[in-house]
């Protein structure tokens, strides 16, 4: 989950600070299974807590149209540079597949202006030969004071504007538009059950469909 302070007047950015996320929730695919997607030229997935809850689902999905099997590094709570650490990790242990899925972004809302160079690191590490795609954020914590959702909402667009620019100058970098598809349904609740994670089954569905979606619809190339 976002985690946050209970205090928000004395923070740079208006959200709160990051707490420590170390001990929280993972879902980290086995040895094992990450040689396997490997050798089946399958699809990484990073995420924080909205993964942890809902990637065993994605990949149930993505393995039943895709045919491709998917490893995953999913903590609770971790910003983008600690998952794109782990990428990293994985790229010199393992290597990448053609596709990867990088579902982190809503942790920087703490502190924004350290999500675009991330997205840039991610790229260098990834290559111009794979496809990515990138879920895009949307968090108002509903349980925080007015003041805390109004930053949200502005922290939130100003990761989402670098990701839409870092799409703009890379072409294999697929922006996945979960925070537009959020902004068009009438009731948020149904889809996000406390500002931030999706209800199941409704909003683990759909988000699930965006990506599975967007997987499809971009060809697949081989990795170097």
């Amino acid at each position: 989950m976002v985690a946050t302070s209970n205090s928000v007047s004395a923070d740079t950015y208006g959200s709160g600070q990051l707490d420590p996320w170390e001990g929280l929730n993972t879902s980290i695919s086995s040895d094992d299974q990450i040689r396997r997607v490997i050798a089946a030229d399958g699809i990484f997935l990073f995420g924080d807590s909205i993964m942890v809850q809902d990637g065993n689902h994605l990949a149930r999905r993505v393995l039943t149209l895709t045919h491709k099997p998917m490893a995953m590094h999913n903590w609770a709570g971790q910003p983008t540079e600690a998952a794109v650490d782990a990428l990293e990790r994985w790229k010199a242990k393992y290597g990448l597949p053609s596709r990867i899925v990088m579902a982190v972004g809503s942790n920087d809302i703490f502190k924004p202006p350290a999500f675009g160079p991330q997205v840039d690191r991610a790229m260098r590490i990834i290559g111009p030969a794979r496809e990515v795609f990138w879920v895009n954020a949307y968090v108002c914590r509903t349980r925080e004071s007015d003041l805390a959702q109004r930053a949200d909402r502005r922290n939130t667009n100003w990761v989402n504007r670098q990701l839409d620019d870092a799409e703009r100058r890379y072409p294999n970098l697929h922006v996945v538009r979960w925070a537009e598809f959020i902004a068009t349904v009438k009731s948020t609740r149904h889809y996000v059950r406390d500002g931030v994670h999706t209800t199941v089954p409704l909003g683990q569905r759909f988000r699930d469909e965006l990506i599975t979606d967007a997987l499809m619809s971009n060809r697949q190339v081989t990795g170097s």
